[in-house]
């Protein structure tokens, strides 16, 4: 498949939802949402966001979902924010630096897929396997490479800063 045919993020999420479907998943008909073992697997499509925004919907590890005419309030396990540009840095700085929210959190910045680059960069220390799952189909129907933004562990930070600087000069 070319890559002037990939979709936007959302219909991106749309036919990874799909996906899942062929292999047993549950998902909802209404948010990007993936249960498997008891667990949710939570996906934000967003062009940017707010760091204030990022942290609230982080720390709360809960979302409202649509169930008939009310909501149903569900613990989600991992969240998985999917940037179609270039996710804030800070907000990327704040995953990497708190472990537990890294185990928990993962960040796709698709920015150059879109600009015409099959390279997507990620931050993902979480055992999510829709989140693996979700970088194959990446892989598998785009042709999209789906690299780290850093190395962990050793000196992760210094490995983020290092990247982080040549990617906002280039």
């Amino acid at each position: 498949m070319s890559l002037g045919k990939i979709p936007l993020v959302w219909s991106l999420l749309g036919r990874f939802k799909e996906d899942c479907k062929s292999r047993g998943w549950k998902t909802s008909a209404s948010e990007d949402l993936v249960k498997i073992n008891g667990e949710y697997h939570n996906f934000i499509g967003a062009r940017t966001t707010h760091l204030s925004t990022f942290k609230k919907i982080a720390s709360s590890g809960k979302r409202a979902v649509a169930n008939g005419e009310s909501y149903q309030i569900i613990d989600v396990s991992y969240t998985a924010w999917v940037f179609q540009g270039k996710p804030p840095a800070q907000l990327v700085e704040a995953v990497t630096k708190d472990t537990q929210l890294s185990k928990r959190t993962a960040v796709y910045d698709l920015s150059r897929i879109y600009e015409g680059n099959p390279l997507c960069l990620k931050v993902n220390e979480t055992e999510s396997p829709v989140f693996k799952a979700f970088e194959e189909f990446l892989k598998r129907s785009y042709g999209v490479k789906v690299q780290p933004l850093y190395e962990p562990p050793g000196d992760r930070h210094k490995d983020f800063k290092s990247k982080l600087a040549k990617e906002s000069v280039g």
